[in-house]
């Protein structure tokens, strides 16, 4: 693998670890874990914590647009778009009460694209969030 397959965008949060946003492999653009995280802050949209950075409540619904939207930004500065996407692994922190309002946002945004989907619920993630997302997209 080149360092011209790696993709970095400028418009998604600044990944957590030493990983790319995004990888080129073939036609096939693989990303990293998405969360809703702003870029260039602290801030997660939707997200309340207290002085130690522990989550005092957050809103799933803000979340989901939020990750949708930086999923769209790192695929559109990687050469690829949303109607590309082929398969997507959503990662949540409470399916018991997050499922049904993630599953219906997750509608809105992909009723003209329908990739593969799994959704698994999960422990914690590496920032106080309660949605990742994991996708495989085409390019060209």
């Amino acid at each position: 693998m080149s360092e011209s397959d790696k993709i970095n965008s400028s418009k998604a949060p600044e990944p957590v670890g030493l990983y790319p946003h995004a990888r080129k492999v073939g036609n096939l653009l693989f990303l990293s874990g998405v969360g809703p995280r702003e870029r260039g802050t602290k801030k997660i949209p939707g997200v309340e914590l207290d002085e130690q950075g522990n989550i005092l409540s957050y809103d799933i619904a803000t979340q989901c647009h939020s990750v949708f939207k930086n999923v769209r930004y790192i695929l559109e500065e990687a050469g690829s778009s949303w109607a590309q996407l082929v398969d997507v692994t959503v990662f949540l922190t409470n399916m018991k009460d997050d499922f049904a309002t993630y599953n219906r946002i997750y509608a809105e945004y992909f009723k003209d694209n329908l990739p593969c989907r799994t959704t698994v619920e999960i422990n914690c993630l590496p920032t106080p969030i309660a949605i990742e997302l994991k996708c495989i997209a085409t390019i060209g």
